[in-house]
């Protein structure tokens, strides 16, 4: 069952009332010293004496890190920022700190398509070398790094850390997209914070710089990128980071540019791969960039990411966070949402179902939008007040799970015991004739029609087919009209038995809301799958097809919480090529289901009880 949202929050809501009580008292000298933190009901509060910008203490060094990336034989230094109260100077206050380390602080290349590689070529067709990336301009120089996080936390009696990656403004080393320098730069920061590196005042110079005013308690945060490097940071056991919220992480590399042994492009980036990124983010000293370029692009790279057949191998598996786990206790908030289809839902739920298995503290925000979003700030105050200060707030006896449901606001989630949600059990949905039009979605199997057949053509966008009465591009099948609604929570996954006209093909599925609603694609798509044919067998060996001849796979869609709604029909749609995520191959293509050995396996709050009760086939 649901917890209320306003339940959950009415608690916190009157906690921060107290809280104005509170201040209120303290500046007319009736409670503990203004500089002081002050908590009530497990938050930090802001502090009248934390909260005057113009008594902040600001400054910017360089840390040493315990490696040396960029090959001039000495260990590179990263540019790092501080913000802290004054009190940390003038009374000896101790705080701990807010940390988030980013490659994009220092400026970032184009988004120019010429960079890009082309996707109009055929699956399994070694694609023609894009352009290079012109070099990103040197900044004017260094100083303080970011503002992000700052007004939130200083107030509250935290110190804000800001880092640039190795390679990365005024950091030296080389950027690597997931290699290990990126883990140990931020672990190096975390080190210093807690007296074990040094820190000096220039970039080459030998006066030391101390963080005596920190605590020895780190929080790491961030979005995207800057949501991939706490976890990086917190894969080396580092002592001292004691909690982190991740928003949007990436957390393998190889999800991010693969999907199932198919080359896929995160969405809004069509042409991107892993040598793109690097570019785009080699913002850093020119008189390296050379030896970067060589040695990280073109030689680990250009040479191992494997654009043609888009196998799992030892280059990805070095950039998957899931493989580096071990050491990793640090308590984590992770933050998704549902309908991102650049860092993809599928980044955060896959280290969250780890780490509840590895019994570390951890909790979800999943809300119903597009890429990026934090959680609530109660919940990360909450998370923060209980890690790095010790309060005892009970943050870890929460629910574990909080997803904002389509008609909430992003601050007012709904709180369920965890996730995916502890009643989903798997429902099997079976394909019937006749899916050029519109088939039947059923629990029953033997469909009566042995295949049905698509032509490829990536002209035809998704949402296009999906709203179309019929089309040969696309096979169709869907549910009765609910009746009820129905709650999807956890990870469909689908197998299809299917024969392609070529050795080498995209294979591309959608879960739809039917009718489509006009407007935001998001209201009608539910979720989305793609695998290549020929890793049906192995995600590390792909073999071409033989034309004409049937292969069984299985494989995962991204992972959903969803309440569809009544009157609407559950779509399940087969087609190839999808032009907003997969190569562009001529048209012409076909695909042909056995629709007796194809079927989706969909997570149902209820299991087939409530499936039943929804389309109305029980009451």
């Amino acid at each position: 069952m649901r917890n209320s949202p306003l339940r959950r929050l009415v608690p916190w809501l009157v906690g921060i009332a107290g809280a104005t009580a509170s201040i209120q008292a303290q500046t007319a000298g009736h409670a503990p010293a203004p500089s002081q933190p002050v908590f009530v009901d497990g938050q930090a509060q802001v502090v009248p004496a934390f909260n005057d910008p113009e008594t902040w203490i600001r400054h910017f060094l360089w840390v040493e890190a315990s490696f040396d990336s960029d090959g001039d034989g000495k260990k590179d230094r990263l540019h790092v920022s501080v913000t802290r109260q004054k009190q940390t100077d003038t009374e000896g206050l101790k705080v701990p700190v807010v940390y988030e380390t980013s490659p994009y602080f220092a400026g970032t290349g184009s988004n120019d398509s010429r960079w890009f590689w082309d996707p109009k070529h055929e699956v399994g067709a070694k694609p023609p070398m894009h352009e290079p990336s012109p070099a990103i301009a040197v900044g004017k120089g260094p100083g303080m790094i970011s503002n992000t996080e700052v007004r939130t936390w200083v107030p509250r009696g935290f110190a804000v850390v800001h880092s640039s990656s190795p390679g990365t403004g005024y950091s030296q080393g080389c950027p690597t997209v997931g290699g290990d320098n990126e883990s140990l730069a931020p672990k190096a920061v975390i080190d210093w914070l807690c007296g074990r590196a040094k820190g000096y005042t220039t970039i080459d110079g030998n006066v030391e710089v101390k963080a005596a005013w920190c605590s020895g308690k780190v929080g790491m945060t961030g979005t995207s990128y800057n949501g991939t490097l706490p976890l990086a940071a917190a894969t080396t056991g580092v002592e001292g980071l004691e909690a982190i919220i991740p928003i949007a992480p990436n957390t393998s590399y190889y999800h991010y540019y693969r999907s199932h042994g198919l080359i896929r492009h995160p969405g809004g980036y069509m042409g991107e791969d892993i040598d793109v990124l690097y570019d785009f983010i080699n913002s850093g000293n020119p008189e390296r960039r050379a030896y970067c370029d060589k040695k990280v692009r073109d030689e680990e790279m250009l040479t191992r990411f494997d654009r043609v057949t888009g196998d799992y191998n030892e280059f990805w598996a070095g950039r998957d966070y899931l493989n580096d786990l071990g050491p990793m206790r640090t308590p984590t908030l992770m933050a998704h949402a549902w309908n991102d289809w650049n860092v993809m839902p599928e980044h955060s739920v896959r280290i969250y179902e780890a780490l509840k298995q590895k019994g570390v503290p951890c909790m979800a925000y999943f809300h119903q939008g597009g890429h990026g979003g934090p959680p609530p700030l109660v919940l990360r105050n909450r998370w923060f007040t209980r890690f790095l200060y010790g309060i005892d707030n009970g943050v870890e006896k929460d629910p574990k799970s909080w997803i904002v449901r389509e008609d909430q606001k992003a601050d007012q989630p709904t709180a369920y015991p965890d996730y995916p949600h502890p009643e989903a059990k798997m429902v099997a949905l079976h394909p019937h004739p006749d899916g050029a039009s519109v088939g039947e979605l059923r629990t029953e199997g033997k469909s009566g029609r042995k295949t049905e057949t698509l032509v490829d053509d990536v002209a035809v966008a998704g949402a296009e087919l999906a709203k179309a009465a019929t089309s040969p591009h696309r096979l169709l099948y869907a549910t009765p009209p609910l009746v009820d609604t129905l709650h999807v929570s956890g990870t469909a996954r689908l197998t299809v038995r299917v024969a392609s006209s070529k050795p080498a093909v995209n294979l591309s599925v959608w879960l739809v809301q039917l009718p489509w609603t006009e407007g935001l694609i998001t209201d009608s798509v539910i979720t989305r799958g793609w695998a290549d044919p020929q890793n049906h067998a192995s995600l590390t060996e792909s073999k071409p097809l033989t034309p004409g001849q049937s292969y069984q796979l299985t494989f995962d869609l991204q992972p959903d919480d969803q309440v569809l709604v009544k009157g609407k029909r559950l779509g399940l749609m087969l087609f190839s090529s999808d032009r907003d995520f997969t190569l562009w191959p001529a048209a012409g293509t076909e695909l042909t289901f056995d629709l007796d050995a194809t079927f989706l396996e969909l997570p149902v709050v209820g299991g087939n009880a409530a499936f039943q009760k929804a389309i109305g086939a029980v009451r």
